[in-house]
C-alpha cells in the first residue's frame, strides 16, 4: 500500500505528488486500507457522507473499527422516511458517534414551495433538480467546505451513472476536493453479507423492497427484476438519476 501524508490537503497537493498513482495503487485495495489511507491522510479532514443505506452503514461499521471517533455526516433533507431517522438514532447509540447534521436553507426551501408547490419533483427533471439542489446539493457544498476528503458509499454495479467510479477522485463539481469510493468495486451480495456477518444496523425499508432510499416522495419499493435504483425517481429515464450530489464530469 502507499504512504501518506498528513500535510496533503487537497486535490492539487495530491495532484502534485503524482496523484495519478495514488488513484492506481489505491483502485484495488480492499476497503479497510482505502479507509485507513484516508483517515490517515486527512485526518480530521476527511468524513463520511452518510444517508445511512446499506451500503452507508456499512462505511460505518469499517470505520468505526479504525477511527473510533470518525466524522460522520448527513443532509436532513425534511423529507425523509421516518425509518431513516430511527436508523441514525440507533447507529449514533451502537458506535458512541456524533452525527453531523446539514439542512438546507430555511428561506431558499419556502421560497420553491411557495413558487413550485411542496411535491414539484414529479412536474419535471427541471423542478426535480431543483428540489434537490436546494435540499441536499447546496448543504452538501457548504460541509464539504470544512473538508479535504470525503468518503461515499457509490457502487460500480449500482446504477448506469456510476460504472466507472474510481475509489479515490478528484471532485471537479466541488472545488476539486478529494472524494473516497471504497466500496466501488462491491457487489450487493458483498454489502448484505458484511451487514449479517458483522450485525450492522441497517434501515428497515430494506426488508420492504427498497434496496435504495433516499427522500420519501421520491422512493419507492422494487420488484425483483429491476434495477437497485429503479425505485429512485421512478418517473425518470436511468441516466437521469442523479440528484447532483454525484456527478459524472469526475476524473
Amino acid at each position: 500500500m502507499i504512504g501518506t501524508n498528513r500535510d496533503v490537503g487537497n486535490a492539487r497537493e495530491l495532484l502534485l505528488e503524482g496523484f495519478p498513482r495514488i488513484q492506481d495503487s489505491l483502485d484495488d485495495e480492499p476497503a479497510e486500507n482505502i479507509l485507513r489511507w484516508a483517515f490517515e491522510t486527512f485526518d480530521n479532514k476527511v468524513a463520511i457522507a452518510s444517508s445511512f443505506g446499506a451500503e452507508d452503514v456499512v462505511l460505518i461499521d469499517i470505520s468505526a473499527r479504525i477511527k473510533p471517533n470518525v466524522r460522520i455526516f448527513t443532509l436532513d433533507t425534511g423529507r425523509l422516511p421516518h425509518e431513516t431517522y430511527q436508523l441514525i438514532d440507533e447507529i449514533k447509540e451502537k458506535y458512541n458517534v456524533a452525527i453531523e447534521v446539514c439542512f438546507p436553507d430555511e428561506q431558499r426551501i419556502r421560497t420553491m414551495v411557495q413558487e413550485h408547490g411542496f411535491n414539484l419533483f414529479y412536474k419535471g427533471v427541471a423542478e426535480r433538480r431543483l428540489c434537490c439542489n436546494i435540499r441536499k446539493v447546496e448543504p452538501l457544498q457548504k460541509k464539504l467546505g470544512e473538508l479535504g476528503a470525503w468518503v461515499c458509499g457509490l457502487r460500480r454495479e449500482q446504477a448506469v451513472t456510476r460504472t466507472g467510479i474510481k475509489t479515490v477522485e478528484i471532485d471537479t463539481s466541488n472545488h476539486g476536493i478529494i472524494k473516497i469510493n471504497p466500496l466501488a468495486a462491491w457487489t450487493e451480495k458483498d454489502i448484505w453479507n458484511y451487514i449479517k456477518e458483522n450485525e450492522v444496523p441497517y434501515n428497515s425499508l430494506h426488508d420492504k423492497g427498497y434496496p435504495s432510499i433516499g427522500c420519501a416522495p421520491c422512493t419507492r419499493s422494487v420488484r425483483a427484476i429491476e434495477d437497485v435504483r429503479a425505485g429512485r425517481w421512478w418517473w425518470e429515464s436511468p441516466e437521469l438519476k442523479e440528484c447532483g450530489l454525484h456527478k459524472k464530469d469526475q476524473n
